[in-house]
């Protein structure tokens, strides 16, 4: 399975008010595991970008004047997330503005939706913790994902952290590894924890056996099951 975690950054937050992305980043999931092939492009958006929205992603127009339009880049993206399932944390918006511009650059361009799938981790989160806080950050806490070089937002940084936080969300235990994997040892730990071994001298676990009365018991709710259930009783037949 391909996936495609993927995040923007725009002039400001609303598309319908003719504002444009500046940036896009996309790490590629392949059966889950990053393969390093990544997207990232920043855009000159042509236009003003909010200082509200500057005082976030800490991307300025001077930054952006000598990069390339969407419209230069809008094919070679396209073909990069082409066919792919795309997790986005809030996909309504990065949608919104990707669809947008891909109108611009061609009148008749479909939209994302047509060549992808679309899972969104906003939806995902608020579902598995519903009247919890639900951003990115709160995420990360709550999965233990590093964040720390997060002071400003950014497409590509918030895609590699969106990836470590959904495989968390859906995979569980995504950091198990063998700690003794060269030499062929089987056992296991999360990393980053001590291996806890077990000392020779400890006694051996007691071997707790049913007792004749119990047994007798045992057998007579089989019996009574039996009987219920019109002679199926489907441990019988599994043993048999």
């Amino acid at each position: 399975m391909r996936q495609i975690v993927l995040d923007t950054e725009t002039t400001g937050l609303e598309v319908s008010q003719g504002h444009r992305i500046i940036e896009i980043g996309c790490v590629e999931l392949v059966n889950r595991r990053l393969t390093g092939n990544h997207y990232h492009q920043y855009i000159d958006p042509q236009r003003e970008i909010d200082q509200g929205a500057i005082e976030v992603h800490g991307i300025t127009n001077e930054f952006l004047s000598d990069k390339p339009v969407f419209s230069r880049i809008a094919a070679d993206f396209m073909e990069y997330i082409a066919g792919a399932e795309l997790i986005i944390h809030n996909a309504p918006f990065d949608l919104g503005f990707l669809n947008s511009e891909l109108k611009q650059w061609q009148a008749d361009s479909t939209d994302v939706e047509s060549s992808c799938s679309v899972i969104d981790t906003l939806v995902m989160a608020r579902t598995k913790h519903p009247g919890q806080r639900n951003n990115l950050d709160a995420l990360c806490q709550r999965y233990d994902v590093d964040n720390s070089q997060r002071d400003l937002h950014g497409a590509l940084l918030d895609a590699e952290i969106l990836a470590d936080v959904y495989l968390a969300m859906t995979g569980g235990q995504t950091t198990f590894q063998l700690s003794d994997a060269d030499s062929g040892g089987g056992e296991g730990r999360l990393a980053g924890e001590s291996l806890r071994r077990l000392p020779k001298t400890r006694r051996p676990l007691p071997v707790v056996e049913a007792s004749a009365e119990e047994l007798a018991a045992h057998q007579a709710q089989q019996e009574a099951i039996a009987a219920a259930s019109g002679g199926r009783v489907l441990w019988r037949e599994l043993s048999s």
